[in-house]
């Protein structure tokens, strides 16, 4: 999974450089190629990243639960 998201984030700068210098020449599909790679990016390459980095639970510390919230605001005001 490691080498697919790999090959797929170098697909995806490959495309947004063909866009970007389609765009620069002023071809009439340019808009079309950044379009499709926009929703390459957002709907395909991005949820796949997110399931591979976070799917063993590591984003459980990032999560603001009662206990941090009393942890944080404890000495708040102490001076």
């Amino acid at each position: 999974m490691k080498l697919a998201l790999k090959i797929m984030f170098i697909v995806f700068v490959i495309w947004m450089i063909t866009g970007a210098y389609l765009v620069n020449t002023e071809h009439e599909k340019a808009q079309i190629v950044m379009g499709l790679g926009v929703l390459y990016l957002s709907f395909i390459f991005m949820p796949l990243f997110i399931y591979y980095r976070y799917k063993d639970g590591k984003y459980k510390k990032y999560i603001i639960n009662d206990e941090k919230l009393i942890k944080a605001f404890k000495d708040v005001g102490k001076d």
